[in-house]
């Protein structure tokens, strides 16, 4: 099933996850499967699995993932593709493969540029991947959004006007990057809708369990910390489990703000802690089903 129809009914409720490593260890494959019955449980919408640094190589992990998830457990997935890694044969081979497997739905990126530079030229920018997607078969894809503009954009109002040609090149709906202040998300969309951009947006949030993960995740995506939440670091950051409890009360707070707010949907970033994802929506659960 293409998941864009989902958003005609009530807000989408979904997880990222990560494939395993090359040459995985059986006691890490395992780890995998019960992180997915757990996160199955929770009756998720769709679970997208990430697509690693490692070039060509990890597509068999994303591929097989994916397929996994959907085949096992009954859940639609969502397969990333990013430009930056993967060459026009290379997305051919694997949209006839992802085609072949039933899954359907693709986030395409222009993914992080690995340290010894693209793997690929053949897609410049997200949208020249997604108009390829679109000429190779039926699927429906998805692209990916930042409420505080792009690190590598000069502002916001530049990096939605790039935004709009993604949608106008195809996309169904959009993902956010994490951000950790919702009154960004909310004027990030009112700016996304005045620029012309309909497809529903997904608010991504990352639950905070340990402090340096997000001091590194939020400089690499260009994220503020509002005050709220450096306090919250500040004060916990030397006790794990006081963070982690602190962590997860932030992102249930988060979400039931956005629920509130009428927002399209909610996918969070697992960092394939299950137990984590267990929690939030355990607490958020009343209010996710409204």
């Amino acid at each position: 099933m293409q998941i864009n129809q989902l958003f005609k009914d009530r807000p989408v409720i979904s997880f990222e996850v990560f494939p395993p490593r090359k040459n995985a260890t059986a006691a890490s494959l395992r780890k995998m499967d019960e992180t997915l019955a757990v996160l199955s449980d929770l009756h998720p919408d769709y679970v997208s699995v990430t697509f690693g640094a490692n070039g060509a190589l990890q597509a068999t992990g994303t591929l097989a993932t994916a397929s996994y998830i959907k085949d096992t457990y009954g859940i639609e997935t969502v397969a990333h593709l990013p430009a930056s890694q993967l060459s026009a044969d290379q997305i051919h081979g694997l949209l006839n493969e992802l085609q072949a497997h039933g899954i359907e739905n693709i986030l395409a990126l222009r993914g992080d540029i690995p340290a010894g530079g693209r793997l690929s030229n053949d897609f410049p920018h997200a949208c020249d991947l997604i108009r390829y997607i679109h000429q190779c078969g039926d699927f429906n894809v998805i692209g990916a959004c930042y409420p505080e503009g792009h690190p590598e954009s000069p502002d916001l109002a530049t990096d939605i006007h790039y935004l709009k040609d993604k949608v106008d090149a195809g996309a169904s709906h959009l993902i956010s990057q994490l951000f950790f202040d919702n009154q960004v998300f909310y004027d990030f969309v009112a700016q996304a809708r005045a620029a012309g951009i309909t497809v529903p947006i997904q608010a991504g949030i990352m639950p905070v369990i340990n402090a340096h993960q997000i001091e590194r995740m939020a400089t690499m995506s260009g994220v503020a910390l509002p005050e709220k939440f450096t306090r919250m670091m500040a004060r916990f950051q030397d006790n794990p489990v006081a963070m982690r409890e602190a962590g997860i009360a932030y992102a249930v707070d988060q979400i039931i703000d956005l629920l509130v707010h009428g927002v399209d949907g909610v996918h969070l970033y697992t960092m394939d802690n299950a137990d984590v994802a267990q929690r939030i929506f355990a607490a958020a659960e009343q209010v996710i089903h409204a």
